[in-house]
C-alpha cells in the first residue's frame, strides 16, 4: 500500500509521501514514491506515484529518455503548460500499463499507476493535479485543494483542516506529516522513511528531506501530538447524565 499527498495553499506547495511497498507481510521493500524532476530552468515538476511499481519505474525511465534525444517529440522540458504535463504523463502511463496488459491479466495482475503532479511553469500559477491509469486527470479544487492516493482515508481530516485553517507552510508541512503519522498507524503497509518536499510559489525550487524511521524528529512529533491529542480529549465536557434519556 503507498499514502502520499500534496497540498496546495496560498504560499506554495506541500508534498509528502511514505516509501513501503510490500507482496505480503514477509516481503516489505522500501522504494522512492516522491520525485523531483528539473528538465528545464524555467520549471520544476514533483511526481508522485501509487499502484504498479513497474510502470511507474518505466515511466520515468520513458521520461529521462525524452529528455535526453534531441527531436520534434513531447517532453516535460516542451509543455506549455502543467496540464499539458499531466496529459503527456498519463499517456506515457497509459502506454505502459497496455503493453504489459495482456502477460498482468494472466497473471491476474494490475499493471496501472496512478500520480500527483504537481509544480510550476514560470509565469503561470502553481498547481498539484492528480493523473489517473486511464491518462485523463483532475486538479485540485479551490474549495479542497489537496490530493492524495494510495490510502487515503485515515489522514484525510488533517488535510480539510490545513487548508480550512489556510495555514502556512511550515504548519501544512507538520499537518501533512501527522496525515502520514495518523494513516501509518491505521495500516501497516504505510511506513517510513517519508520524503517531504515543499515548495514556495515563484522560486522554481524545493526544500527536500527524508525522515527516516528512526528520526529523532518523528519521534518528538509523534510523542507531541499524542500527549496535545489526550490534552484535548481530557478538555472535551463530560458526557451528560441523561443524554440517553427517551424523549417525550
Amino acid at each position: 500500500m503507498t499514502y502520499c499527498l500534496a497540498l496546495r495553499l496560498d504560499e506554495g506547495l506541500v508534498f509528502l509521501a511514505d516509501t513501503r511497498t510490500n507482496a505480503g507481510v514477509d516481503n516489505i521493500s522500501t522504494f522512492r514514491k516522491l520525485h523531483v524532476l528539473r528538465p528545464s530552468p524555467d520549471r520544476v515538476f514533483v511526481l508522485e506515484s501509487a499502484g504498479s511499481l513497474a510502470t511507474t519505474h518505466e515511466v520515468l525511465d520513458r521520461i529521462e529518455r525524452d529528455l535526453s534525444q534531441p527531436g520534434d517529440h513531447d517532453s516535460l522540458a516542451t509543455v506549455n503548460h502543467l496540464f499539458e504535463a499531466a496529459l503527456y504523463l498519463g499517456r506515457l502511463s497509459n502506454e505502459v500499463a497496455g503493453e504489459h496488459q495482456e502477460a498482468l491479466a494472466a497473471a491476474g495482475a494490475d499493471g496501472t499507476a496512478t500520480f500527483i503532479l504537481g509544480g510550476q511553469i514560470a509565469g503561470q500559477r502553481p498547481d498539484i493535479l492528480l493523473v489517473y491509469p486511464e491518462g485523463n486527470y483532475i486538479r485540485a479544487s479551490d474549495e479542497r485543494p489537496f490530493l492524495q492516493i494510495g490510502e487515503s482515508k485515515y489522514g484525510k481530516f488533517m488535510l480539510e483542516l490545513a487548508v480550512e485553517a489556510h495555514v502556512e507552510l511550515e504548519a501544512a508541512a507538520k499537518i501533512a506529516l501527522t496525515s502520514m503519522m495518523m494513516t501509518a498507524r491505521a495500516n501497516l503497509s504505510v511506513g517510513p522513511p517519508y520524503d517531504l518536499a515543499v515548495y514556495l510559489n515563484g522560486s522554481l525550487a524545493l526544500d527536500e528531506v527524508r525522515i527516516a524511521s528512526d528520526s529523532p524528529f518523528l519521534g518528538e512529533l509523534d510523542e507531541v501530538w499524542t500527549r496535545h491529542l489526550f490534552d484535548a480529549i481530557s478538555d472535551l465536557p463530560g458526557v451528560p447524565p441523561d443524554v440517553g434519556a427517551s424523549v417525550g
